[in-house]
């Protein structure tokens, strides 16, 4: 994903990061959900996470990843466990707890 593509991704604090990209382990809270064009339009995969309960304030942690290409992951959102493609999740910001291992 280029910058371009994703722009609060560029101006997010050090202690943050987009679920795309954390590792089995990562703890945090989500601190923004905002999606971008791709595979389906941006309000209506916007829209699917937060159904799903992926919203602001939600605890979330990474817990394993898929063999091939590591896609896709589950977490633990809150007290549920989701499986997610990478894709769609680099629609959502996470704030990583200090003592998790990111």
């Amino acid at each position: 994903m280029s910058e371009a593509a994703l722009p609060d991704a560029a101006v997010a604090p050090a202690d943050t990061g987009l679920l795309s990209i954390a590792r089995v382990g990562a703890r945090g809270v989500i601190t923004r959900v905002s999606a971008f064009d791709g595979a389906l339009p941006a309000e209506e995969l916007e829209r699917r996470l937060l159904e799903l309960g992926f919203v602001e304030g939600a605890r979330i942690e990474v817990l394993e990843e898929g063999l091939f290409g590591r896609d896709p992951i589950a977490v633990k959102l809150d007290d549920m466990r989701v499986a997610i493609r990478r894709r769609e999740a680099a629609a959502i910001l996470m704030s990583y707890d200090s003592r998790a291992d990111a």
